[in-house]
């Protein structure tokens, strides 16, 4: 008599509620930053994230050697550096142009070290997409905000990296635990005056950004983390190109963010290239360890599903 399955979630599920619960909780995060400031709402989310993760998780760190400790350090800079300054690029300019902005990190990361024209081509359509942006006669794109947005897209490449590199080398969601932690010690000393302050004023916020903290970090990062060990990664890397979409419909509902024409069509052309990287992308190595699972827009040598072996039970 063979014992039952247990229920496994697709992993394209996963990833495409991480998708929306981190853009909807931006927006809400969003919402907030007239009583706590772009930091401080960075800062309160990264510490309730980290303290609710690791309190689920319990993070095993027993027996890490130097390179898993590195790998842990570089993800949780990664973390730490996309949220603190895609929240400040929130701040000035609308959320669904930001993270089209940001979406150019795993972007270079998809075409990274190719020579091919066609991958190129995708490069060329992004640049595009994001001329159009700063071109619109009818929203003016304010530009610190897009070289904000464009800084969270190296930290968020730094993170697709470390992850790849993270992967094999910790149980579960261990490293991602402890990363967390990094992040927010990073984060925390730059938002903590506004964070203190309004909190005194109103303690509720607490709670109003533990909501957020679960929506926009630890529930998102936990199944992408997850995902990315049982699925392709090029279905990864597409279903992430949906970001900009999502952030643009999360912006209208809970933040009242009209786009123009423009910024519609240049989000869609970035995401078009986004997409297209990751789907004609040859079959390529980063030079990780061949047991290490692929990273969202990066192709691995096989391309082939991720076995969840080192899943948390």
């Amino acid at each position: 008599m063979t014992a039952p399955r247990s229920l496994t979630v697709p992993p394209v599920l996963l990833a495409v509620v991480a998708i929306l619960s981190v853009q909807f909780g931006n927006a809400i995060a969003g919402s907030l930053f007239s009583v706590v400031g772009p930091l401080g709402a960075a800062a309160l989310r990264m510490t309730l994230a980290a303290a609710i993760l690791c309190a689920v998780v319990r993070p095993r760190v027993r027996g890490w050697d130097r390179r898993t400790w590195a790998s842990v350090v570089a993800l949780g800079v990664g973390l730490g550096g996309m949220n603190a300054l895609i929240y400040l690029a929130i701040d000035r300019i609308p959320l669904g142009v930001a993270v089209t902005i940001e979406l150019l990190g795993p972007l270079a990361v998809a075409i990274a070290g190719t020579r091919r024209w066609r991958d190129l081509s995708w490069v060329v359509l992004a640049a595009i997409g994001v001329a159009l942006l700063g071109l619109d006669g009818e929203a003016q794109l304010d530009l610190v905000g897009a070289l904000l947005a464009a800084a969270a897209a190296v930290f968020w490449a730094l993170y697709i990296v470390a992850s790849a590199r993270l992967g094999p080398r910790a149980r579960g969601v261990d490293g991602l635990g402890v990363a967390m932690i990094v992040a927010a010690l990073l984060v925390a000393p730059w938002g903590a005056s506004d964070a203190v302050g309004a909190v005194a004023v109103d303690p509720l916020l607490m709670l109003a950004f533990a909501g957020v903290a679960i929506m926009t970090s630890a529930i998102p990062y936990a199944l992408e983390f997850l995902a990315l060990k049982r699925m392709p990664t090029r279905v990864f890397g597409v279903l992430s190109s949906l970001g900009p979409a999502v952030a643009a419909l999360a912006g209208l509902i809970v933040l009242g963010q009209d786009l123009s024409p423009a910024q519609l069509l240049a989000i869609v052309v970035v995401m078009a290239a986004c997409a297209g990287a990751v789907a004609s992308s040859r079959t390529r190595s980063m030079r990780i360890s061949s047991s290490a699972p692929p990273s969202p827009l990066i192709d691995s040598a096989h391309d082939e599903d991720i076995t969840g072996r080192d899943s948390a039970s």
